[in-house]
């Protein structure tokens, strides 16, 4: 999709029998809280696109999203058996938050992003980056869609 944003491309050790899986989430709402959807896309470690996740939320929050985006990847790859991922979002705040580097303080996100570190828990390897908004187009059409879709708005293509 954008190329490697990460700074090892190594495949896991020849011991281990998982690939790396590449996920780019993206959560939106048109108003802030307002109709709210996310969506994601996976790719396997030679580039091919193996889910493409989304859902309208209902009234969110723009983070709400963001962060379920990131829960239905996590889901994802727990479901999957993906023990090797790597995110990349473009919000910047998510991405911090999850790498420890800010607080967590909205009463809203607290369960998201514990729920979150519940999910990576459960995987062999994680990573998580941030990217400008055009790095992760896929998911920011999935999520548009899918907010489209759950406020009965005509996408205009």
């Amino acid at each position: 999709m954008t190329g490697n944003l990460f700074e090892d491309p190594a495949p896991p050790t020849a011991s281990a029998t998982a690939e790396w899986f590449t996920a780019h989430c993206d959560g939106g709402s048109r108003g802030n809280p307002g109709p709210s959807g996310y969506g994601a896309v996976v790719e396997d470690s030679k580039g091919h696109v193996v889910a493409e996740l989304s859902q309208f939320l209902g009234i969110q929050t723009n983070n709400y999203a963001e962060y379920s985006g990131l829960l239905a990847v996590l889901q994802w790859a727990v479901e999957n058996d993906a023990k090797y991922l790597r995110v990349v979002s473009d919000s910047e705040l998510m991405v911090k938050q999850m790498k420890g580097q800010y607080k967590v303080k909205s009463p809203g996100l607290i369960p998201l992003w514990q729920e979150a570190k519940r999910r990576v828990a459960r995987l062999d390897k994680f990573e998580m980056r941030h990217t400008l908004r055009g790095g992760n187009k896929t998911a920011d059409r999935l999520a548009n869609e899918a907010m489209d879709k759950g406020t009965g708005r005509p996408r205009l293509d």
